[in-house]
């Protein structure tokens, strides 16, 4: 099968990536393909790393966004039948709570991940659009970019430079990407809330 994708995307090019990521971003399950032919792609002409690289990205945001909005119009029902509702809840106020977090980070963690999954619940928070599209073009775009940057300087070795360690490097950009947003998260809090000296200088001047 990736034979028959290597073939198609040799004849297309960027316009053969974006047709693949956007259909195993949505309803298909294609894993590790779209990371083998932009590998492919970009070591047969890294001058065209860019191109690739972005046409696999919004191929895969153009998937996403199928699945978010049918997570918009029937996800919560849909979740609920799957799963119980007290977890279903607990899933809800995360994404309220983390909605461009709670993307980022499984959208960089390696297969078998269940992505999907968290697109729907996405779409059924009411996550706001481009807070989702921006969240999937960030996850996305450095798991993507840092492929075809292995393949530009390592040529078809970086294939298996991905097999051997795109896990573990999956696992270390999800975790950095979490601890970057938490500790954004909290700086914000902490300039929202007004400092108890502030508020006591305050009420003492009235």
């Amino acid at each position: 099968m990736l034979a028959t994708f290597q073939a198609w995307v040799d004849q297309l090019g960027g316009l053969g990536l974006f047709i693949i990521a956007t259909l195993d971003s949505s309803f298909l399950s294609l894993p590790e393909v779209n990371d083998v032919l932009v590998i492919y792609l970009s070591a047969r002409q890294p001058d065209r790393m860019p191109y690739y690289a972005g046409m696999t990205t919004l191929g895969s945001l153009a998937g996403c966004f199928l699945l978010y909005s049918i997570g918009r119009k029937g996800g919560d029902v849909f979740l609920r039948r799957r799963f119980s509702t007290e977890r279903v809840d607990r899933a809800m106020r995360l994404y309220q709570r983390w909605g461009l977090l709670a993307v980022v980070v499984p959208s960089l963690l390696p297969p078998p991940t269940p992505f999907k999954i968290f697109v729907l619940m996405a779409g059924a928070a009411a996550v706001a659009p481009w807070r989702f599209a921006l969240a999937v073009i960030v996850g996305r775009g450095t798991r993507y970019v840092g492929q075809a940057y292995l393949a530009m300087r390592y040529g078809e070795r970086g294939v298996e430079m991905v097999r051997q360690h795109g896990g573990t490097v999956g696992l270390v950009l999800a975790a950095v990407a979490l601890a970057i947003g938490a500790s954004w998260v909290v700086l914000r809090r902490q300039r929202a809330t007004p400092s108890f000296a502030g508020s006591s200088s305050g009420s003492n001047g009235r």
